[in-house]
């Protein structure tokens, strides 16, 4: 009889960022997003530059956790998360440990988007959902073997989700994603008329 087994699995990381301590109100981190876009001038003017729609801390502020204590308080938090998927992945870490590398800010306003790309250099990325109005977009990860299909026909509209070319995963407000930083993900075009905005992160090997 034909075995068929799955090889090579992606592991996607969710759960519900209270689920590590400690608490952290939405309406004030939510607050502090805004109130730090409104202060970085710097992250404005590079937004500007580059042609990026919103606001993201990315190329400006490197040390929110030390700034603003709710901040260190979501650190603390995603460490024990990303420990739980390290763990999951059975990742051997030997003396060395995940550790955060960067986090910033990103507010997308209506019509805002964000396109495929990676996080080089890391080992965990992730994302946790600060606010997402009713039309905000999922994340949209693609299979990373979809360059190696050449001559695939496409695969059925109702396959099985291991076996999708591209997975939307629309998360909800307290939410963290996790993935391995090599996957490839993007942000669609926010169709609500409000903000979504999310804190996104990446941790390496030391």
């Amino acid at each position: 009889m034909a075995t068929i087994r799955s090889l090579f699995a992606t592991r996607l990381y969710r759960a519900r960022l209270s689920e590590f301590g400690p608490d952290i109100d939405a309406s004030e981190l939510e607050g502090s997003c805004y109130s730090i876009a409104e202060d970085d001038e710097a992250g404005q003017e590079w937004c500007e530059k580059e042609g990026y729609p919103g606001y993201t801390s990315y190329a400006s502020l490197t040390d929110l956790p030390w700034r603003f204590p709710i901040f260190g308080d979501l650190v603390k938090s995603l460490d024990q998360h990303v420990a739980a998927f390290a763990e999951d992945l059975e990742f051997e870490l030997a003396d060395k440990k995940l550790v955060l590398e960067d986090l910033w800010i990103n507010i997308l306003p209506e019509g805002g988007n964000h396109g495929l790309h990676i996080h080089p250099h890391s080992v965990i990325s992730g994302t946790t959902y600060v606010a997402m109005p009713d039309g905000a977009s999922a994340l949209k990860l693609e299979d990373p073997r979809l360059g190696f299909m050449m001559a695939a026909p496409t695969r059925r509209k109702a396959c099985r989700e291991e076996l999708k070319a591209f997975v939307y995963e629309a998360p909800a407000v307290g939410d963290v994603l996790l993935w391995e930083s090599w996957l490839r993900h993007e942000v669609p075009m926010n169709m609500s008329e409000d903000d979504r905005i999310s804190v996104s992160f990446n941790y390496k090997w030391e």
